[in-house]
């Protein structure tokens, strides 16, 4: 063996140290950081717009130690699950998305997406609950109330599935609501959505004491458009207080009540 195979058996013998030696002190870092306490709990909500907040970092706390029956803060590294903390907080009505890590300094964190209410439901039967984007059932927050579509009357009951089913008027409902909240006309005049026992179908207006009549649920898209058409030529010039009902129940027709 030549000097020259000796000195590449000292590098690689070199290499092979410092790769031992740095896996050695990962392997103890990590095992001090396990070992390690968390040092505290940092929550951020993302809030809805205007800055609004269905859930506070309090309610989010109490969840957890409620859930694990333990504060965070003082327990080892290594005792805290990441992925069931996520799990536990997406248990909450009020949470659509948790992200939670621990940074450098033995911290957690933790940012919370909030559901975003767009209907809330009061039934006959007393029930009142919010529905989300996506029709997910929430409670009413205690902090804050939401200005969202209301829709009261003979309503079906919840179902996880309701969006999934045929003919079933909640998802109606649901459907409405989202083809008013994505017309910014319709969703500047509208804020309540009435179903009477014979399941027809009342609008109540932001501005104006009249009743539009929907009647059933078929053909909504021509019904509000002529609802449209109806609001932007005639009502500025009658007046919005002249009606006592707007019927849109009839085809290429609006029928108007005075008072």
């Amino acid at each position: 063996m030549n000097g020259l195979d000796y000195i590449k058996l000292g590098k690689q013998a070199l290499w092979l140290f410092i790769i031992v030696g740095a896996a050695i002190f990962i392997v103890s870092a990590i095992e001090q950081k396990e070992a390690s306490p968390v040092q505290g709990v940092f929550v951020n909500i993302e809030p809805l717009d205007k800055e609004d907040l269905l859930i506070t970092q309090e309610d989010v706390l109490l969840s957890i130690d409620r859930s694990f029956g333990v504060q965070l803060e003082g327990i080892q590294i290594a005792n805290l699950n990441v992925a069931r903390l996520e799990k536990v907080l997406e248990e909450d009505p009020f949470i659509l998305d948790a992200n939670v890590f621990v940074d450098a300094k033995n911290y957690v964190n933790i940012t919370i997406e909030q559901r975003e209410p767009i209907m809330r439901v009061v039934d006959n039967n007393g029930l009142n609950y919010y529905l989300d984007k996506r029709g997910f059932k929430m409670p009413l927050s205690k902090h804050f109330t939401a200005r969202v579509m209301v829709v009261t009357g003979n309503l079906p009951p919840y179902t996880p599935d309701f969006l999934e089913k045929d003919n079933h008027g909640l998802k109606d409902l649901f459907e409405l609501t989202n083809t008013i909240l994505n017309d910014e006309f319709l969703n500047a005049q509208v804020e309540q959505i009435y179903v009477s026992n014979t399941r027809e179908l009342v609008l109540n207006p932001k501005v104006g004491a009249h009743k539009i009549l929907l009647g059933k649920y078929e053909d909504i898209d021509q019904k509000l458009e002529k609802l449209i058409i109806f609001y932007k030529q005639a009502l500025p010039y009658e007046g919005w207080n002249k009606y006592k009902t707007i019927n849109l129940k009839y085809k290429n027709q609006v029928v108007c009540e005075k008072r």
